[in-house]
C-alpha cells in the first residue's frame, strides 16, 4: 500500500468579516493524500477548494485543525523544516498570467526557487531552465522572453516548469486549467499525467470541470460551502455517487450523444447557494437538498466511510 503523504484532519479557516462576524470558508474538512496519487477536489464556486490548497501549503494559517506532511505538522514548523517543506510542496495557480512576474524574463521566474533554495551554481542554473523548458514542451530559446510573449496555455506551462525547478514531491494544482481553451486543457492536464509518472510526482487537483478531474483523479472529493460532502474512488463516485449534491453535479456533465443526451433527467438544484457567513443550521447542503428531512435541519450530518474507501456526510447512510 502506497506511503499516506499528507493528512488533513478537522481543518478550518476562517475569515474575519467585521468584528461580529466571521466566514467559514473551509469548516471541519479532513482527508489523506497517498504518495503517487492524484485526489481531484471539486465543487461550485466559492465553496472553499482554493482556500483548502492555500491552507495546504501555508499561504493561509489555519483557524483549527492540522496539516500533517510526511509526519510533521506544516504550520508548527520553522526554520530548516519550514525551508525543506517550501521546496518539497509547490502550487499551480489558476491565472497563468497573474502568477507570473511581467517584468521577469522566463529564465529568472523559472530560476526563482532554485536561487532561493541554493540547488544549482550559476553556470548550472540556465543549463536546468533549458531542461525545464524542454520538459514541459518549450523551447530553451523561450528562456530570455517576458510573460505577456506567450499565449494562455503557454503561460500555464511556464507555471509547471516554476514549480518542478525545485524537485517537489507534491504539487498543489489550484484550477490550473480554467483559464484555457478546451484543447490547451487537454494538453495541460496530459503533461501533468506524464510528468507525475516520469517524476513520482502527488497532486491535489482542484477544479470544476468534473470531467477532465474524472480523467486525471485516482479519487475525487467533492466539497459544498467549506464542507466535505463525499470523497472515493474516481470511477466509484461516477458510477455510484452517494451524496444529493454529488449527483445534482454529475447530472450536469454534458453526454457527447444527442439522443441520450436529449432524454437523460438532470437535477436541478433549486434556490441560490446559502452564506458562508450564516450557514444552514444542521446539514449546509438542506436548504437545496431534494431530499432533505427534519433531522437535517436539526443535525450535522457525521462523516463516515459507508463503504470500503467511500466517505460520505449525509443523514441517508
Amino acid at each position: 500500500m502506497a506511503k499516506k503523504l499528507l493528512e488533513v484532519k478537522g481543518l478550518k479557516k476562517y475569515f474575519d468579516v467585521d468584528k461580529k462576524q466571521v466566514l467559514k470558508a473551509v469548516d471541519d474538512v479532513s482527508f489523506d493524500i497517498y504518495e503517487g496519487e492524484t485526489l481531484g477536489l471539486v465543487g461550485e464556486s466559492g465553496c472553499g477548494k482554493s482556500t483548502t490548497g492555500r491552507t495546504l501549503i501555508r499561504l493561509y494559517g489555519t483557524t483549527d485543525g492540522q496539516v500533517i506532511f510526511d509526519g510533521e505538522d506544516v504550520h508548527k514548523m520553522s526554520g530548516k523544516k519550514q525551508k525543506m517543506f517550501n521546496r518539497k510542496v509547490q502550487m499551480i495557480f489558476q491565472d497563468p498570467y497573474a502568477s507570473l512576474n511581467p517584468r521577469m524574463t522566463v529564465a529568472d521566474i523559472i530560476a526563482e526557487g532554485i536561487d532561493i533554495h541554493g540547488i544549482k551554481s550559476s553556470k548550472k542554473r540556465l543549463d536546468r531552465v533549458h531542461e525545464l523548458l524542454e520538459t514541459v514542451g518549450l523551447n530553451k530559446e523561450h528562456a530570455t522572453r517576458f510573460p505577456h510573449e506567450f499565449s494562455g496555455g503557454q503561460r500555464q506551462r511556464i507555471g509547471i516548469a516554476r514549480a518542478l525547478a525545485v524537485d517537489p514531491t507534491f504539487i498543489i494544482a489550484d484550477e490550473p486549467i480554467s483559464a484555457l481553451d478546451v484543447s490547451v486543457q487537454a494538453q495541460v492536464v496530459n503533461l501533468m499525467k506524464k510528468l507525475q509518472k516520469e517524476q513520482n510526482l502527488t497532486y491535489l487537483f482542484i477544479a470544476h470541470d468534473l470531467a477532465m478531474v474524472k480523467h486525471i483523479s485516482d479519487r475525487i472529493g467533492v466539497m459544498y460551502l467549506g464542507k466535505m460532502m463525499e470523497l472515493t474512488e474516481s470511477e466509484k463516485l461516477y458510477e455510484n455517487p452517494l451524496h444529493p449534491y454529488t449527483q445534482s453535479l454529475l447530472s450536469a456533465i454534458p453526454i457527447p450523444d444527442p439522443d441520450i443526451e436529449a432524454k437523460r433527467e438532470r437535477i436541478i438544484l433549486q434556490g441560490e447557494v446559502p452564506s458562508q457567513i450564516n450557514p444552514p443550521s444542521g446539514c449546509v447542503f438542506r436548504t437545496r437538498c431534494p431530499v432533505a428531512t427534519d433531522i437535517c435541519a436539526e443535525k450535522k450530518p457525521e462523516w463516515k466511510e459507508v463503504e470500503e474507501k467511500h466517505f460520505v456526510a449525509c443523514h441517508l447512510y
